[in-house]
């Protein structure tokens, strides 16, 4: 038995492989196209390792993915592969049509046809598990209650419109075709090996190196932030119990504005590695908000916990914590994923 991991050199996907393999010893076979944020760095630890299978590859390579599911014949497909940063959605969404919505139908057609061609037993069994965001609901109101699996589509960015085609795209291969699919909407991740683009590794990061710590508009978009191995906690439970065609919401129960967010990292680097400049609240620096920036995202988990009894095991409290500390103890890594393209690019986004 193996399970086919897209994306799994990047930030989430990683995660799953390695959470996976450390609790099981059923084979992964790893498919990634090794864009800018996916990194083989990630896995360094199962080099080696007769369970796991890293093929270096694009998910919209039909030939390629035919050849992969015909060789390895996988019992499941979970499915992280995406362009997923909003900002750089906004500066190029041709990457994002392309990955996000083709790539999985792609993936979605080698799916069947290898579905398709299982005994029955095997046929039966079968998973393909779809990974994707609270982004596609849109945004709340300050007062309104949270995205439940129901809540309307409403994306606002190139990123979740392509994100909310590929949920689309799952949900009709299964009514037509009768796939066996799962869905899953997270909220934000945060945790080890977050490509420092985002939030809170940015954060962490610039501090470290004294560079301003840019905060969009007022600082006061809120999201709910959901601890990456709790997430693929979540993903392990839902791809094993979850109902067939189901969606189901991934949430952290820890909604925050970004700016209390970027005051606790600092709060936690000025405990575990003071400046001798002083407190790292000082290189707050807010810049010029991004187009059509959500106000709030709340993601409401109660269905999750309801039919498949899961709830995340780490609070915010906890979950930062081990973030802060995993990258003070990997400088190293986050030296190496800092290309000059990174720089560049993070040069240009954040202008004050």
């Amino acid at each position: 038995m193996t399970i086919l991991v897209t994306g799994g050199a990047g930030f989430i996907g990683s995660n799953f492989v390695l959470d996976w393999l450390a609790q099981s010893d059923e084979p992964v076979l790893t498919l990634d196209a090794l864009t800018y944020a996916g990194n083989r760095e990630n896995l360094a630890s199962l080099a080696g390792d007769a369970r796991h299978t890293f093929v270096h590859g694009d998910i919209t390579d039909r030939a390629l993915v035919d050849r992969l599911m015909a060789e390895h014949r996988p019992r499941a497909i979970v499915h992280f592969a995406a362009e997923s940063h909003v900002d750089r959605s906004i500066h190029g969404p041709g990457a994002f049509i392309q990955t996000n919505i083709q790539g999985t139908f792609t993936l979605l057609e080698a799916a069947r046809t290898h579905w398709q061609s299982l005994a029955d037993e095997a046929k039966a069994a079968f998973r393909f598990l779809h990974v994707s965001t609270d982004e596609v609901y849109g945004s709340l109101a300050a007062d309104a209650p949270a995205f439940t699996e129901t809540h309307p589509f409403e994306p606002n960015s190139p990123y979740s419109a392509s994100k909310a085609a590929s949920d689309h795209l799952v949900r009709a291969w299964h009514h037509t075709y009768g796939l066996p699919v799962l869905t899953t909407n997270c909220s934000n991740n945060y945790g080890p090996y977050h490509f420092p683009e985002k939030l809170i590794p940015l954060m962490i990061v610039n501090a470290l190196a004294g560079k301003p710590l840019p905060v969009y508009g007022d600082g006061q978009q809120i999201r709910d932030w959901l601890y990456v191995k709790d997430h693929c906690a979540a993903i392990r439970r839902v791809l094993e119990a979850g109902r067939l065609g189901e969606t189901y919401n991934v949430g952290g129960w820890n909604e925050k504005a970004n700016i209390d967010i970027v005051k606790t990292v600092c709060a936690l680097l000025d405990e575990m590695q003071p400046s001798a400049e002083g407190p790292y609240a000082r290189l707050i620096t807010y810049v010029k908000d991004r187009p059509g920036h959500d106000r709030r995202y709340a993601i409401d988990a109660r269905k999750l916990e309801r039919e498949l009894g899961w709830k995340p095991a780490e609070t915010f409290e906890t979950g930062i914590r081990k973030t802060v500390r995993w990258y003070l103890d990997h400088p190293d890594w986050v030296l190496r994923v800092q290309s000059g393209a990174y720089r560049d690019w993070v040069a240009t986004q954040y202008q004050a």
